[in-house]
């Protein structure tokens, strides 16, 4: 059975406060990542039903402070799963309530797997997009995936099918 994309859609609000700031009032990296982390997961369980552990995320880039007083939205969703994994994308929005802007901040890409009691990975629902910005990230799934794995060196660049043209001539 396929699931859509918005049955596993989260949407996670924080106020920055100050012990979540360093120095510079603005937000630690960690925090946001542990915040993201969580959005992401809930998404996954969501998807699949089952407990899910984090398998691995894609660069995040700090390129846009959050400061203290800002409020974020984390919003989470499937984008695509696979056998006993799924890629979730997670977006960050930063808000300055007091002067009326918002501001995206962060995308990434986290991708988890479905678990037993036991650690070992169990089979997930397909997912069915349904929008236009759904479809596309459904469809860079795959590619996103083969460079994850071509990294880790869990699958050689000549099998790497949606991306062969990159690593062999």
């Amino acid at each position: 059975m396929k699931k859509t994309c918005k049955a596993s859609w989260v949407t996670m609000t924080e106020l920055i406060l100050p012990n979540d700031t360093n120095n510079l009032n603005n937000l630690f990296g960690g925090r946001l990542m542990h915040w993201m982390d969580i959005a992401a997961a809930v998404s996954a369980q969501r998807h699949c039903n089952n407990v899910v552990v984090t398998a691995s995320v894609d660069n995040i880039s700090f390129s846009q402070p959050i400061n203290i007083g800002n409020v974020i939205t984390i919003e989470a969703f499937v984008v695509r799963a696979f056998t006993t994994s799924m890629e979730v994308f997670i977006k960050v929005i930063a808000e300055d309530i007091p002067n009326a802007k918002k501001n995206q901040t962060h995308t990434a890409f986290f991708t988890f797997v479905a678990v037993d009691k036991k650690g070992k990975p169990l089979k997930i629902p397909e997912v069915k997009p349904e929008s236009l910005v759904e479809k596309e990230l459904y469809k860079g799934a795959l590619r996103r995936r083969q460079l994850r794995l071509i990294l880790a060196k869990r699958m050689e660049p000549k099998n790497a099918q949606e991306l062969k043209t990159l690593f062999i001539k």
